[in-house]
């Protein structure tokens, strides 16, 4: 478990915020820009004092000002990657990985130097300087340093955010990797809700200095106080299920989600795979009585929950199906026109090439 709780002032900006994750996994600090993500990870970290709080990592305790514990940054056991990588440019890529294994303290060692070079694909760079790498290669060799030094907490401050598409989508599967192989827990900062979506397994959702709402993906994705964050074309129910069975002919997998399956295009997915799957709002389609005659694959039987009004002119329907929770947008005058109300019997329509997914293969925990 990871708990946190820290007070800190930095001229008019008050940082005050609580939060408690489960451990191990991909805890994701997401909010704009100057919410204060970094500041946290700094304080977890120790590069910054806080004010008042009390930080521990699977029982370890790091900071409790009430109890006068403040242990320093270099004895915290506390991994950092930053944006930029920061490796020594006067040493290869062996030198550097060589440098964080040194740092290792205390005589544990959950992760060794082949293994981890293993994981991060590192095994043609050793060799190398660091001013022949690519940003993405400079960030798995950022990444397999600070894991050789052993850390019980791992902080992740945006490390993709100065790559271009094409190395965000090189370093994104290693960063998966990671979570699934490893039991580190990470600690990353993001603004890219994509990223959160393929990697978080807990989300903290801060703004202004302050948690706005936390909790597993799923359960984030349909809070109100994300919709301001993340704009009305990301609104939607974010569920988990697994792969059940393949259709080579049609190209489409079958995937069990709560009660019910959905078909999405099968490309790279194997049958007992967990996948991860976005619906977004603006993608469904309502029925109120049982669809035939479609070209849409999946129909998900369900009974509407509340309708809340979204601008002046649309609406979101929240719809209960087969143990999961979805969220339709429609137009104000289609709600008027279907005579849309709590406990009214729908079938959510979704088309297979809309489904948003990604696969997790987690160890068990």
């Amino acid at each position: 478990m990871l708990t946190v709780m820290l007070r800190r002032r930095q001229g008019d900006f008050l940082l005050d915020i609580a939060f408690e994750a489960p451990t191990p996994g991909v805890i994701a600090l997401f909010g704009r820009s100057g919410c204060g993500k970094t500041t946290v990870v700094d304080l977890i970290g120790g590069l910054r004092r806080a004010d008042a709080g009390r930080i521990e990592v699977g029982g370890a305790t790091l900071l409790d000002t009430a109890r006068g514990i403040a242990i320093p940054a270099e004895r915290r056991r506390v991994g950092y990657v930053f944006q930029d990588g920061r490796l020594f440019p006067h040493l290869n890529v062996r030198g550097n990985l060589d440098y964080g294994r040194r740092r290792a303290r205390g005589g544990v060692q959950y992760v060794g130097f082949d293994e981890v070079v293993a994981l991060l694909g590192l095994e043609a760079l050793l060799r190398r300087r660091t001013h022949q790498l690519s940003g993405g290669e400079k960030q798995r060799v950022a990444l397999a340093r600070a894991l050789l030094a052993q850390p019980r907490l791992l902080l992740l401050d945006e490390p993709l955010a100065a790559l271009d598409q094409a190395r965000r989508e090189e370093v994104l599967p290693y960063l998966e990797r990671l979570r699934d192989e490893l039991a580190v827990p990470m600690l990353l900062v993001t603004h890219d809700y994509d990223e959160v979506l393929r990697l978080a397994t807990h989300v903290v959702l801060m703004d202004g200095g302050r948690v706005l709402a936390q909790g597993p993906p799923a359960q984030l994705s349909l809070a109100p106080q994300l919709r301001a964050i993340v704009g009305p074309e990301a609104i939607g129910a974010v569920l988990e299920g697994q792969v059940v069975a393949i259709d080579a002919a049609s190209g489409l997998a079958r995937v069990a989600v709560g009660s019910g399956t959905l078909s999405v295009e099968s490309d790279g997915l194997a049958t007992g795979q967990r996948l991860r799957l976005q619906l977004l709002a603006r993608d469904l389609i309502l029925a109120t009585g049982p669809p035939h005659g479609l070209s849409v694959r999946n129909a998900l039987a369900g009974s509407v929950t509340a309708i809340e009004a979204d601008g002046a002119h649309a609406a979101l329907v929240h719809v209960a199906a087969g143990g999961t929770a979805i969220i339709v947008r429609v137009t104000a005058q289609a709600a008027s026109e279907l005579a849309l109300r709590s406990g009214l019997p729908v079938w959510v329509l979704v088309k297979a090439v809309t489904l948003r997914t990604h696969v997790y293969h987690a160890r068990a925990r």
